[in-house]
């Protein structure tokens, strides 16, 4: 019996270990995807000096023209307008990702993702074409300090949604493969807040580039 009674207390340690063991784990994991989330925090910290930097440049630079087309000469504005339409019409579309997610739906999430990654690829095109026509209109990177601030200023955002679209799909094909789960779930999270804190620099762009700019 003694000896019955000891070999079930080893298994109960034995388990007991598992479990302890199992418990840590669940725990490293929590740890791991809270400083994931920190990692992004601080890099959009940095991305705010990045821009602000920027915006800062384009504003003391703005009037250094060199004689060649200004701003006000050149711009489409129907074409900005678009631009930006179709941005913060995909910052709607990816908060719509967001809910389908929390409602368990990985069809929609994945619905809304693809929608908001060809809302961005229409954004990206439009700019594209804006850059084209400018420089054939004789506005270059190099024609004044001016248009060099543009372009770095305008360029550097068109990159990070650049950026956005391949993560974005790059968190499609996971959730294609693995459905919604702790880390797709953060993934997901995390996109939708870059991409609602690149509709906040548009705004921005627009504002103090194009609309300033014209009027």
């Amino acid at each position: 019996m003694a000896k019955s009674g000891s070999h079930q207390a080893a298994l109960k340690a034995q388990h007991g270990g598992h479990g302890a063991g199992h418990g840590h784990g669940h725990e490293g994991h929590h740890d791991q995807e809270g400083l994931r989330v920190m990692g992004f925090w601080i890099f959009l910290i940095t991305d705010c000096i990045l821009f602000g930097t920027l915006f800062a440049t384009y504003v003391v630079l703005s009037g250094n023209t060199a004689g060649g087309p200004t701003g006000a000469e050149l711009f489409e504005m129907p074409g900005v307008i678009a631009e930006t339409f179709i941005l913060l019409t995909s910052s709607f579309t990816s908060g719509l990702a967001v809910l389908a997610m929390n409602r368990g739906d990985r069809k929609g999430l994945i619905f809304w993702l693809g929608v908001t990654v060809l809302l961005g690829a229409a954004f990206i095109t439009l700019e594209v074409t804006e850059f084209a026509t400018l420089v054939h209109e004789g506005a270059t990177i190099s024609t004044s300090a001016h248009w060099s601030a543009f372009y770095t200023l305008v360029g550097t955002h068109g990159l990070h949604v650049s950026l956005g679209l391949v993560w974005m799909i790059a968190i499609m094909i996971q959730l294609g493969r693995h459905g919604i789960n702790s880390v797709t779930r953060r993934k997901v999270n995390v996109i939708s807040m870059y991409w609602h804190f690149l509709d906040v620099v548009w705004i921005f762009v627009f504002t103090i580039v194009y609309l300033l700019e014209v009027m």
